[in-house]
């Protein structure tokens, strides 16, 4: 056989969370064909990797790209770090099933204007993106705000009963055509009102269709631990698996007590399937919230509707520039973003390192001047978390973006470098990856990423993207309670 690719001398490390072995890959009609000594195999392409790692390529498991994987589908920041899937409608925000009534409530408003909104159907939505041919493969959830705000005239109560049913018929619709479950981001103000037993009654249809629920928590503040409870009763009840957005413990005074968070993610995770993501930094990034307004710790804005040439500069001087306190400031700046340094580093490391949690990087791609998670959250994780600190070895890094993802997203046949798996792979120098981004220069690309295959073409290359789009719908296959062990890796 005349193969397409065929990758030789490797250090693969499969996405099993085991040490990497060497071997030859070989590609043919998009997917992996055979893996081992292929000395004389002959294919189109041929390349040496001696000296670098053959991973299968990133999944970025909590991303806000809905709208951006159709309008700007190159996806450079993601594709240039090796991420080849892409999760989308995270924290209660999609982008389907919408149909606005003005413009989009906060925090939709991450996801752009009133414009970038146009798929009142989720099928919708899985169209556009099979007509745009992104870069990256994407797969969805629903967003509960989203919902709220198709069907309620005040967002700022609870649903009622009939109000209730008309999400649960979107959303059921949603299920059948695909989606991989329900979201929420009960701390953000417009689904801060919605009571538990709302969630649970929209939960209820996940159950037939083995689909998640992934949840921003109602509190990653000092209640975090109230706001965990909750979101696993909505689990137990949905029989469904539970993730945690982003967990985290947010507010200097919240800081040092990852041990009780994961400890009661390890207590749930005994008798219900649920597991958690995080990106690799001590900072956050959101809509800039008047709760979240502090002189504890720092907070840059990242964009601003009345003053757009803030953007990039601290509260705090631009609270001093116009003499007023750092509430009126940042009630001036509204709508806008903001960066919150309010996490404590030791507290990251522990999350990241626990065996329960997946590497998203919670990028917001429409802020001007973004988080530099958005271009540099997987190659961090790689080269200043695995091999500078020693947080962990390389290949449960890798397992922690690739395997253990797709696993819990039951995305089939991606994750793991099998013969027989689609072939999204990134090939990577193990000394050198890092990421440039930085809190000064968000936008840079990674250094030591050599090449990223999705679907089998090679659509990234020594630093430059080569206008190769083969990414596809992902949708939902099968139950996704399979990928879940209750007590995996405790």
């Amino acid at each position: 056989m005349l193969y397409d690719t065929l990758i030789r001398n490797a250090l693969v490390i499969d996405g099993r969370d085991t040490p990497g072995y060497c071997a030859d890959v070989a590609i043919h009609g998009g997917r992996i064909e055979r893996i081992g000594e292929l000395h004389g195999a002959l294919a189109i392409t041929e390349i040496d990797a001696a000296g670098r790692v053959l991973a299968p390529g990133f999944i970025d498991v909590h991303t806000h790209d809905d709208t951006v994987v159709i309008r700007q589908p190159q996806m450079l920041p993601k594709l240039s770090q090796g991420v080849t899937t892409v999760i989308v409608g995270n924290c209660g925000i999609s982008a389907s099933p919408v149909s606005l009534r003005g413009d989009p409530p906060d925090p939709m408003n991450l996801l752009g204007t009133a414009q970038a909104f146009a798929y009142p159907r989720f099928a919708d939505y899985r169209r556009a993106v099979e007509t745009a041919t992104p870069a990256v493969n994407v797969a969805a959830l629903v967003g509960h705000t989203a919902l709220r705000s198709n069907h309620m005239d005040d967002l700022l109560r609870t649903a009622s009963v009939g109000e209730i049913a008309a999400m649960r018929r979107q959303l059921h619709e949603s299920l059948e055509d695909g989606a991989l479950g329900l979201s929420t981001g009960l701390a953000y103000a417009n689904a801060f009102c919605a009571s538990t037993d709302e969630v649970m009654q929209l939960t209820e249809e996940l159950a037939a269709f083995g689909a998640v629920y992934t949840t921003h928590l109602r509190s990653e503040f000092e209640p975090v631990l109230e706001a965990m409870d909750e979101a696993f009763q909505i689990g137990r009840r949905a029989q469904s698996p539970v993730i945690i957005s982003h967990l985290k413990c947010a507010g200097a005074g919240n800081w040092g007590r990852s041990p009780q968070v994961l400890a009661a993610l390890e207590n749930a995770a005994k008798t219900h399937p649920v597991g958690c993501d995080c990106y690799p930094y001590a900072a956050s990034s959101s809509t800039l919230d008047l709760k979240q307004v502090t002189d504890a710790h720092r907070i840059t804005i990242t964009w601003s509707t009345p003053y757009p040439h803030m953007g990039g500069r601290d509260l705090m001087d631009i609270a001093a520039e116009w003499h007023v306190s750092l509430l009126e400031a940042a009630r001036r700046l509204q709508p806008a973003g903001a960066v919150y340094y309010g996490m404590d580093e030791s507290d990251v490391r522990r999350i990241l390192a626990h065996p329960l949690s997946m590497v998203g990087s919670d990028g917001l791609p429409e802020d001007p001047f973004p988080h530099p998670r958005l271009w540099g959250a997987f190659p961090r994780v790689l080269g200043h978390f695995s091999r500078d600190i020693g947080l962990f070895p390389l290949h449960t890094a890798v397992h922690k973006m690739t395997g253990l993802s797709a696993a819990r997203f039951g995305l089939k046949d991606r994750g793991e470098i099998r013969e027989g798996h689609w072939a999204d792979l990134v090939l990577f120098n193990p000394q050198t990856v890092r990421d440039v981004a930085d809190f000064n220069e968000p936008q840079r690309p990674a250094e030591g990423i050599d090449g990223v295959w999705v679907n089998g073409a090679l659509s990234y290359c020594d630093g430059q993207a080569n206008g190769l789009r083969e990414g596809r719908f992902l949708a939902r296959e099968g139950d996704l309670r399979r990928g879940f062990s209750p007590t995996k890796g405790v």
